[in-house]
């Protein structure tokens, strides 16, 4: 497994219920992780010739990847390349989430629906110009990975054609995304929500809806972070997402799959979906090439097929022979974060989780950045962990993850205890009720 984040926790666990023996490549020392992995490298997650060797070295069956940035270094390739399967997209495959120019022009060129009004601008002026197309409802993005912080939205992120000129010219002269390139698109009106699946080059086996928070604080407000929190419903679909609206977002996410395949680029792992539900149903905002973070928490906690099984399923093409079964429960995930967040992170502040409280609420707890100090965890300038409920209701669960929050205390940390809560959910289920008249 690489990556050490709580997304990462996740899908060792899940591992380590399907029988594996695990071994983990971090950053920083999970202490979740820590616990399951027979053995682990503390290591910079992208540096693929010394994971590679490590592999070897461990004589490694099967590789994982949890965050992005690896893939995009090519460490699938590497590892393939030393005979090691792996159960993630090739660098060329992932290009789906780490090049957005590339998803747009994918999407135009095979007729996929989802797709919305954009385009890509090197020179500022022409990028301004064709954002009064959009009369004021426009987004501006850059082009690559920018670890869910590099959007920025009319009338919430900026509100002038100062501000926006401001952001524009900032990616293109300092490459933010790695490009000097720049991808404005249409502002949507509706309500978020993600659709994750196996995939194996041709078959998809989706999972749960999930709706994930990216604003930092209550009544989504602040700036976007790499996602505060999220919830799920008991029948995989969400409080304002019918059995159409998932259908028609899985036909989409298969439709995708089939064009990478048809543009030689085969798409083998875990794929992410995050899409605005809208009067005409669902748009794609972003296709992501692995296992969304918290999303990865609300799905895999419920998964009662073999974990590994599956993954195996899709390195080898065979995945329309496994049946996924999920437990038709509620989950409510919320992010423990460092004060500054967002803005100026707090970092080596003292967090203080008891363990044993939390499963004995009912909680389950995954770690993400954070380093260990005798019987404390230090914050890093990123997330610090996430808590788990799971039960059969949306509003059970939001109650025994307050519950199991109870037992983790600092003074130097940042919760959205709004979400999964009955008002906020009903101001999303009111919101698609106007839009959809």
């Amino acid at each position: 497994m690489i990556g050490g984040g709580a997304r990462e926790h996740a899908m060792c666990e899940a591992v380590f219920r399907g029988g594996a023996t695990l071994f983990s490549v971090m950053n920083n020392l999970n202490p979740g992780i820590k616990k399951i992995a027979t053995d682990y490298l503390l290591q910079n997650e992208c540096q693929v010739d010394l994971i590679a060797e490590y592999a070897q070295k461990k004589d490694i069956d099967l590789l994982l990847v949890g965050p992005e940035a690896p893939l995009e270094a090519g460490i699938v390739d590497i590892l393939q390349k030393e005979r090691i399967t792996t159960a993630s997209p090739t660098k060329k495959a992932a290009e789906i989430e780490t090049n957005k120019e590339y998803m747009r022009t994918l999407m135009k060129k095979m007729g996929i629906s989802g797709s919305l009004k954009n385009r890509i601008f090197t020179d500022t002026e022409k990028a301004l110009r064709y954002m009064e197309t959009l009369e004021g409802k426009a987004v501006i993005k850059p082009i690559g990975l920018t670890g869910g912080k590099g959007v920025k939205v009319a009338g919430d992120h900026f509100h002038t054609s100062e501000e926006a000129t401001h952001f524009i010219t900032e990616i293109l002269t300092k490459k933010i995304g790695g490009k000097k390139r720049v991808l404005i698109e249409e502002k949507l009106e509706g309500e978020e929500f993600t659709i994750q699946a196996f995939c194996d080059g041709s078959t998809i086996l989706p999972v749960p809806a999930v709706q994930d928070h990216k604003r930092l604080l209550p009544e989504d407000k602040g700036p976007n972070t790499g996602g505060m929190g999220s919830y799920s419903q008991g029948d995989g679909l969400l409080p304002f997402l019918d059995r159409n609206d998932y259908e028609e977002a899985c036909t989409i996410l298969q439709d995708i799959i089939e064009a990478l395949a048809h543009d030689k680029r085969p798409y083998q792992g875990a794929i992410y979906g995050q899409f605005m539900l809208t009067s005409d149903g669902p748009k794609v905002i972003e296709i992501n090439a692995r296992w969304g973070d918290p999303e990865a928490m609300n799905v895999l906690p419920l998964l009662k097929s073999n974990f590994v099984d599956i993954c195996q399923a899709m390195e080898t093409g065979n995945l329309n022979k496994q049946k996924i079964s999920f437990q038709k429960n509620a989950t409510v995930c919320k992010y423990v974060v460092p004060q500054g967040y967002g803005y100026q992170p707090l970092k080596d502040k003292g967090i203080w989780v008891d363990e044993q409280k939390i499963s004995q609420a009912g909680g389950k707890l995954f770690y993400a950045s954070v380093n260990t100090h005798n019987d404390y965890v230090l914050t890093t300038t990123s997330r610090s962990l996430a808590i788990l409920g799971i039960a059969p209701t949306i509003s059970e669960a939001e109650t025994l993850c307050e519950q199991s929050l109870a037992h983790v205390s600092s003074d130097h940390i940042l919760i959205r205890h709004d979400i999964g809560t009955s008002p906020l959910i009903q101001k999303r289920i009111d919101h698609m009720k106007t839009i959809r008249g």
